[in-house]
């Protein structure tokens, strides 16, 4: 049976050695552009004092390829090369007041667009959107965007409509 063997990078700072189980970042964390842009220009001060590759790999904790990278990007287009990027993929249709008047529908409730019950569906949120502000997005669209916005799915507790409360306590009561 062959050996299985891990493969860590060791990580070393003045006084701490940690062990990371893989470089970049773990799947399903969003990255924090600001924080790597940091990171990035931290280690272009440290390039321009003349610190080698290593060394300033070591003190930002990241490969020494990148800081060869970065070392690079640095020479050609001086720290500006270094920012970071504009946020990738399509801007949102939705402009912060709409996002707003979107939050502001969803607390009214489904019954104020004239629905029979007060639970919210994807497709109820769609027609708010598409009243409220004129966008029309897909339900999977529609559920990334409640969730950016903070809302999460919850569900009703099934209860019987000829539940007896009064019952229920005195029967918690004597256990």
């Amino acid at each position: 049976m062959p050996l299985k063997r891990e493969l860590h990078n060791i990580v070393t700072t003045t006084a701490i050695s940690v062990i990371l189980s893989g470089m970049g970042h773990p799947a399903g964390v969003k990255r924090d552009r600001v924080k790597l842009e940091q990171r990035r220009l931290k280690a272009a001060k440290l390039l321009n004092r003349r610190l080698a590759e290593a060394e300033v790999a070591r003190r930002v904790g990241v490969h020494r390829q990148s800081v060869n990278r970065w070392a690079r990007q640095l020479e050609q287009g001086g720290a500006e090369a270094l920012k970071r990027a504009p946020r990738a993929g399509r801007p949102s249709k939705l402009t912060a007041a709409d996002r707003q008047r979107i939050v502001q529908g969803l607390k009214r409730g489904p019954e104020a667009l004239g629905d029979g019950t007060s639970l919210w569906t994807a497709c109820r949120v769609a027609e708010l959107i598409e009243r409220e502000c004129g966008v029309k997005y897909s339900t999977v669209h529609t559920w990334r965007l409640l969730h950016d916005l903070g809302w999460t799915p919850q569900r009703p507790a099934g209860r019987a409509l000829e539940r007896n409360e009064a019952a229920i306590r005195r029967r918690k009561h004597q256990r």
